[in-house]
Order: structure tokens, then sequence, then C-alpha cells
């Protein structure tokens, strides 16, 4: 190991525990924004007089920004330093909050959310490096990402209910307003307490080719898949976005491999256990986010929860993936090999959303959806730990923000795609089941029936193709992610060999 990267890992900071409460605080507000917003979304939607047509880019503007940026804004926190990276993103997405919660005209809101999603960016990439450059010793680093794990697996959950709250209890521009405290407190405590390590940063020349590549690139695929949600898949469109992001991602990493000082460093994606990660990662959130959508739906207009109530009705996910993440995951972690935590946490993953796939119109909570809630989180949260501090570990401390940058981008494209291409299953299987049904309904109360009917067999079909996502995640985490546990080297000889501090520098 230099001597430089010694310096910066070898004696832990005396304040890195402090330091983690303001970093999972800061995580909590990015996770819960990817979901409050959802449920206070008709009722500002009202508000602001916005058109049917035009509503998505609540979403839309945010998807876009934040995964688009992603990358440029883990490099911005190695060429700056990742506290003041973290520190300006949670002060810009703060005040991007305040504007959202004033918002006046769609117009304004629209603005907003797409400023969130750029402070997003820039924050969401410097949290998790911070973790990975100040926790080096093997059992604190699992702790620490275990912690991490849950908050990032289960937050989004949480949203659902904080935002059913705030909406029926307060005012939808509260699900904005929230968000103030949260960043004030967490910038304020990063400001004081962390202390980044010495000789981390990346001070080469900003790869400005790669920068909008990648962004044009991955903004085109992100909207892309919006497309196809709203326009189908065989729109012109929707056609054209998807070609342009091949071209431009081609000519990124083309780029990438030819530049002094690429944005992404190709090392830090060819690692054969960070690409697994990627991978794998990036699968699961696909069948996630689908699903959270799917059984909101459900709950709320076949069952007829309340938007509190059907929030309240993911906190077995919630304690789940809290159990999983810091109990099993964080246990595991340091005695077995990271990939038999995640290949099986998939698994169990998969059986949840298999007893989902029974779904039925008089299918009881307690019965089915409960049980399914448990083996989701449980599930998820043991593999969510591992793969988050293996997707930072054994990459230069130089090269920490861009790594982590991957572990988002990876989250953000998934989420983006898997609500996407689950919707348009779903939207076929119904309208093909209305269809073929709806002629034999004599009655108003019949032809309800069948419309409900229509809604839960196009959630169990696309469910079912969840359930395919998520073996196919585990298969690729058993194949390709062959690292050893921490402290115990790895797999495959010739891969970098990792003693207790986890985080070795990469030879050129």
């Amino acid at each position: 190991m230099s001597e430089t990267a010694s310096k910066a890992f070898g004696a832990p900071d005396a304040n890195r525990w402090k330091a983690l409460v303001f970093i999972a605080l800061a995580q909590l507000m990015v996770v819960l924004d990817a979901t409050i917003v959802n449920i206070a979304l008709p009722s500002a939607q009202q508000d602001l007089g916005i058109s049917d047509g035009n509503r998505q880019w609540v979403v839309t503007a945010y998807a876009l920004a934040f995964g688009g940026l992603l990358l440029f804004g883990g490099r911005v926190a190695d060429l700056w330093g990742r506290k003041r990276a973290f520190v300006i993103g949670l002060v810009g997405f703060a005040a991007a909050s305040a504007l959202g919660g004033a918002a006046t005209t769609g117009a304004m809101m629209f603005g907003a959310r797409a400023l969130q999603g750029v402070f997003g960016a820039l924050l969401a990439p410097a949290a998790l490096s911070l973790l990975a450059v100040m926790f080096t010793d093997a059992r604190e680093r699992a702790k620490a990402f275990g912690i991490y794990g849950a908050i990032a697996g289960g937050g989004g959950a949480v949203g659902f209910i904080l935002g059913g709250v705030l909406t029926e209890y307060l005012d939808w521009r509260w699900t904005f307003f929230v968000n103030i405290p949260f960043a004030v407190l967490a910038a304020a405590g990063a400001y004081f307490v962390i202390r980044e390590p010495e000789g981390g940063r990346n001070r080469s020349p900003l790869d400005i080719p790669g920068v909008i590549l990648s962004t044009l690139g991955l903004v085109s695929l992100v909207y892309g898949f919006t497309r196809a949600e709203s326009d189908g898949w065989g729109d012109s469109m929707t056609i054209g976005l998807f070609v342009a992001s091949a071209v431009l991602l081609l000519a990124f990493v083309v780029t990438e491999a030819r530049v002094k000082a690429p944005l992404l460093p190709l090392r830090v994606i060819t690692d054969r256990n960070r690409g697994g990660v990627y991978l794998s990662l990036g699968l699961a959130i696909i069948a996630m986010f689908g699903t959270f959508l799917f059984l909101t739906y459900y709950l709320q207009v076949v069952k007829g929860y309340s938007p509190i109530q059907s929030g309240f009705a993911f906190l077995p996910m919630v304690a789940g993936m809290i159990t999983g993440s810091t109990q099993i995951g964080t246990r595991l972690m340091t005695r077995v090999a990271p990939r038999l935590l995640m290949g099986p946490g998939f698994l169990v993953a998969a059986a949840g959303m298999f007893l989902l796939a029974q779904l039925e119109i008089g299918s009881s909570y307690a019965s089915t959806v409960l049980p399914a809630m448990v083996l989701l989180g449980l599930g998820m949260g043991t593999a969510f730990m591992p793969a988050m501090s293996l997707a930072t570990q054994g990459v230069q401390p130089r090269d920490a923000g861009v790594a982590s940058a991957m572990v988002n981008t990876s989250q953000q494209v998934g989420g983006a795609i898997g609500t996407a291409l689950l919707n348009t299953i779903a939207a076929s299987a119904t309208t093909s089941y209305i269809k073929d049904h709806i002629a034999t309904a004599a009655t108003g109360r019949q032809r309800q029936l069948v419309q409900l009917q229509g809604m839960v067999e196009g959630y169990t079909s696309a469910i079912w193709f969840a359930v395919g996502i998520l073996v196919v995640a585990a298969a690729l985490a058993l194949t390709l992610v062959n690292a050893g546990r921490p402290g115990g080297g790895t797999a495959a000889a010739g891969e970098d060999a990792e003693d207790d501090a986890a985080v070795p520098v990469i030879a050129h």
C-alpha cells in the first residue's frame, strides 16, 4: 500500500460513529424523497392546476437530473472533497425543497424537483464514499454499512407512511418542507464532526467530454423508460431515446478508455466483484420499485385502505429490512463471503414476491401480504448490506466518490426501468383481462368487479416477472461475486488481497 493510502486509512477517525448519524440522516432524507412525493402528488396536482399529461414531470424531472448527474456528482466529490460536496449538496437540497413547498405553478414545481435531483446527485455519492473512507476496520465497516443498507432499503417504504400522514393531516407542501430540518441538522453535524481522511482527493482535471456523454446518455436512458411507460415501447420517440442512449454510452466507454483523467475509470466497473454488485443490485431494484407501486395501488384501490393505512401496511417490510441488514447481514458479513449473503438474500426476497404473485381481490393482508412483506424485507436487507460495502471496497481513495456514484446509478436506473417495464406488463395484462371478460358482466357491480380483477391480474402478471428478475439477480451475485469474507482474502488469484482495512489501493 502506498504511503498516501496508508496515511489515509491508517488511523480510524475518532468521530466516525457520530459522523455516521449525520450521513445516515442525509441518506434517509434522499431515499424518503423518492416516495414521499408520490403520496402527495394527487393533492399537489389539484392545487397547482397541473394537467394529467404533465403530472409525470413531478417525478420525471427529479429522476432525470438525479440519474443523469450521478457520475458527475461522484467525480465532483472526489475533486472538491467529500465533506464539502456533502454539505453543499445538503444545503442545495434544502433550498430546492423550500422552493418546491412554496410552488405556485406547475413549472415552479418541476424546476424545484429538477434542482432537488441536481443536489441529490452531489449528495448521495458523497455520503456513501464518506462511509467507505471513514470505516476501514472490517467489523466496524460491517456495522456501518448495515445501518446504511437498512436506510437505503427501508427508507422508501417509510416515505409512504410519512407522506400519508403529512398529506392527510397537514398539507402536501409539508412533504417538501420536512426535508429542511433534516438537511440543516445533517449539514451542521457534518460540518463540525466529519474530518475527511487525507490523501483521498482526485485533483485531476474534469473529463468534460465524459461528463457530457454520460449525462446525456443516462438522461436519454431514464427518459426512454419514462416515455415507454406513458407512450408505449413502439413509440418513435421512445425508440429514438434508447438508440441515442446506446450510442452516447458506448461513446462514453470509448472516451473513458482513452482520456488521461477519465470521469469513470474503467477499473472501477471492470473489477469482477464490483461489476457483479452493480448488475445484481440494479436488477433487484427493478423488481422492488415496481412492486412498491403495485402494492400501494392494490391496498388503496382494491382493498380501500387510506394513504396512512397503506403506509403503515409497509412497516413489516421496513422491520424486515432493518433486521436483515443490521442483524443477519452485519453479524455474518465478517464470517462468510458476500455472495453467500447476497445470493440467498435475493432468493428470500423472490420467495416474498412469489407470495405476492398469488394475490386476489379477496386476499387477506395477514395471510398473504404480511408474510410476503417480511420475506421481502429480510431478503433485501440481508443482500443490500454486503452489496453496499463491496461496491466501494478495494477502490483507490481518489475513486471512492465515483464508485459510490455507480451504486446510486444502478439503483436510479434500475428504479426507472422497474417502474416502466413492470407497469407496462401490468397495464397490458389488465387491458387483456378486461377485454376478455367485460362482455359477460351484466350489471354495474359485475363490471366494477371485472375492472378490479383486471387490475389484480395485471399486478400479479408483473410480479411474476419480478420473481424471475430476483432469481437472475441471485444467480449473478453467486456467479460473479467471488470476494472472500473481509480479512479472508479473495477467491480469485490475482485479485486485490484484502486485509482488515478492507480498502487497499488497486494497482494501475
